[in-house]
């Protein structure tokens, strides 16, 4: 390649015309990629990591369950034993959470609480998950006048307030661990059905659904091996949102006293115990338990938002 000549005055002297030689190009170097080639959930759990909040709320959950598995096991004392002489004492080297009014230990109370809290929102959340998924999915699928009915009853739960409807059907029905389970999952599904409808109306035109109806591919299959996989990830986020919704629900029925009876120890119960005493100075009583409800709500909430983040395809570069 002849470097044309430049007849600036400025310029002492011609560039050399090795510096415009062409550089051959490598085969290896061509074909390299930059990036290595990451699948759609492994590039949202390495965005998740990412996010130090959403990570630290993943941890506290995480060691909420381990300690409401293995937390009354290590601890010296039985959460249902009644020590009339060691009633309301403070936290001690004996009594790490303190005790209550009948000297029981709150440290084993608030895991066996953790152990009903956790146990109340995943069965609720799976619950919401199976009917919303099932009936949104359908109803976005089929369309038309069907999709209209059964969107219209939806409206129609939707429209009832939530806790009230909890409410009385735990005051008809006898209160307990699988009384709430029912009243939370009477009407909880609806949230779920209507986001899986509006993905489903999305990705019901895309090509690869057009595809499968080609080749006579049944509904059932259609749903659960195209359409499903491509929603999971706004059907995580609101399950991760159901399970603190459903913690809350069960400890206000329990506070009130419509939840889970005794001699079973919930969250919810023990603030409701704790709360006539709280002026006496037995603070203990009442810090542990609401603080663990608390946190775990928080825990649940900044993991919700961080999956969104991490899962939302507007986000992935």
């Amino acid at each position: 390649m002849e470097l044309r000549k430049q007849h600036d005055p400025n310029i002492s002297h011609d560039i050399p015309d090795e510096w415009f030689a062409s550089r051959e190009r490598n085969i290896d170097e061509t074909e390299a990629v930059s990036r290595p080639s990451l699948s759609f959930w492994r590039d949202a759990w390495r965005r998740l990591l990412k996010n130090k909040l959403a990570m630290l709320g993943l941890f506290f959950l995480l060691l909420l369950t381990l300690m409401a598995i293995f937390g009354p096991i290590i601890s010296p004392h039985s959460g249902g034993e009644q020590k009339l002489m060691n009633q309301n004492m403070p936290p001690s080297k004996e009594y790490w959470f303190g005790t209550d009014e009948l000297g029981r230990d709150v440290f084993s109370r608030t895991w066996e609480g953790a152990r009903i809290s956790l146990f109340v929102g995943v069965v609720a959340a799976l619950i919401d998950f199976l009917v919303g998924v099932l009936y949104g999915g359908f109803s976005g699928y089929k369309g038309g006048r069907i999709d209209h009915y059964m969107m219209r009853f939806v409206e129609i739960l939707y429209g009832l307030p939530y806790l009230l409807v909890v409410i009385l059907i735990s005051v008809v029905l006898e209160p307990g661990l699988f009384t709430i389970i029912f009243a939370l999952s009477v009407t909880g599904w609806v949230g779920m059905a209507r986001i899986v409808r509006g993905q489903v109306l999305q990705i019901k035109n895309f090509e690869f659904v057009y595809a499968s109806k080609t080749f006579g591919t049944s509904t059932s299959r259609i749903i659960r091996k195209n359409l499903l996989p491509n929603t999971m990830g706004p059907i995580i986020v609101q399950m991760t949102l159901t399970v603190p919704s459903a913690i809350f629900a069960e400890a206000f029925l329990s506070f009130l006293g419509l939840g889970i009876q005794p001699p079973l120890a919930s969250w919810g119960s023990m603030t409701s115990d704790a709360l006539p005493v709280i002026l006496s100075g037995d603070w203990w009583r009442l810090f542990f338990p609401a603080f663990f409800i608390s946190l775990t709500m928080f825990s649940f909430n900044v993991l919700g938002d961080g999956l969104q983040d991490a899962l939302d395809p507007k986000l992935r570069r």
